[in-house]
């Protein structure tokens, strides 16, 4: 483990963490159980594709389909049954109440999600301007975007690390912030762990199969740009798409900054 991690974090804590996190996850499910599925969603889907176009306002509109693993989705079944809040037949994602969820988040026009099977969503959400997306007063988005409408050049920068993970993460929904901070994620927590060390912590708390799915699974997403590309950062292009495929595990923890961009004419 990182030895500059804060001297609280002894060999007691770590014992005890298996039942704090019983105790938090199960008393966050009897209040918001879609919120838990709202996380497990994001973060830990086996197939995660976001498809859309960013216009020349920089508005964006996308489609997004995510489906849980089947190590989440047995996961959230047995939390669920803990609870009491299971349902035969019911799906373990709610998408009406994901999209009422994400509906707050800052530059978010509109949201919609349906069940496609008990474990997936999909639909379609747009956002008013791509550099409001998750931006406040106290922090400035992690998306910058610029249109010059005299050449016709533009640009758009996805930048993200752990300095800015948790305050971002925040402005998606406080009880997701809180939730990531019980699973000691850095993207949560801010703190410094490499990604080997991540897995194992997750390992020694829900088994390796969960820790196997995280670490196998990436977000991938197709973007069509205003212009034709003429580079890209990070991804693939071909005319005015760009593709990109983001393991998992790397914004999770944030063991390096991620850096995105694409430039267009």
């Amino acid at each position: 483990m990182n030895q500059n991690r804060p001297q609280t974090l002894t060999s007691e804590f770590f014992s005890m963490l298996p039942f704090a996190f019983i105790f938090v996850i199960v008393n966050m499910m009897m209040k918001n159980i879609f919120l838990v599925a709202v996380f497990l969603l994001a973060f830990s889907s086996c197939a995660s594709q976001i498809n859309g176009s960013l216009m020349g306002e920089g508005q964006a509109d996308l489609a997004i389909q995510a489906e849980l693993k089947p190590g989440m989705s047995a996961l959230i079944g047995r939390f669920a049954a803990l609870s009491g809040t299971a349902k035969p037949g019911a799906p373990l994602l709610d998408g009406p109440s994901l999209a009422a969820s994400m509906s707050k988040a800052p530059g978010i026009t509109s949201v919609s999600f349906a069940n496609k099977t008990l474990s997936s969503v999909e639909g379609p959400v747009k956002i008013s301007r791509i550099s409001d997306f998750l931006s406040s007063g106290k922090t400035s988005g992690f998306i910058s975007f610029e249109q010059k409408n005299s050449a016709g050049e533009g640009h758009c920068a996805v930048n993200l690390s752990l300095a800015s993970g948790p305050q971002i993460l925040g402005l998606v929904s406080p009880e997701i912030s809180m939730y990531l901070n019980a699973l000691m994620a850095p993207i949560a927590t801010g703190e410094v762990l490499t990604k080997a060390e991540y897995l194992t912590f997750v390992g020694s708390i829900y088994g390796k199969n969960i820790a196997d799915e995280i670490a196998s699974s990436s977000i991938r997403a197709s973007v069509n740009f205003p212009g034709v590309i003429q580079s890209v950062k990070g991804g693939t292009f071909s005319g005015r798409k760009a593709d990109f495929e983001v393991p998992l595990l790397d914004i999770l923890v944030l063991e390096k900054p991620l850096s995105y961009e694409v430039v267009w004419k």
